[in-house]
């Protein structure tokens, strides 16, 4: 079982991170990218990055809209590992830009 962020935790961790927001339930970003193909060019990647880290987001798909949500369901909250993944999803999106 991980640690679970304290509010304050998670308050400090997001203002490291691009366009996210949330609290300990839970932590997302939005964004919009220039084409449907974009945005699944995007999820492909944050895809293989889940997988190679075992901690897998929400995503939402809508047209040229991916939103993002973390959160570590096993221990009830957000965790470093949501951080951590957050990090690598701006990276990916950065880059897509």
């Amino acid at each position: 079982m991980a640690d679970l962020l304290t509010a304050d935790a998670v308050r400090e961790e997001l203002s490291g991170l691009t366009d996210w927001s949330g609290d300990p339930t839970g932590i997302g970003r939005t964004v919009q990218l220039g084409s449907f193909p974009d945005v699944i060019a995007v999820v492909n990647r944050v895809a293989t990055v889940a997988e190679e880290v075992d901690h897998h987001p929400d995503i939402d798909i809508r047209w040229r809209t991916l939103t993002f949500r973390c959160v570590t369901y096993s221990d009830g909250g957000v965790t470093h590992r949501d951080i951590a993944l957050a990090r690598r999803i701006d990276e990916i999106i950065r880059s897509a830009a």
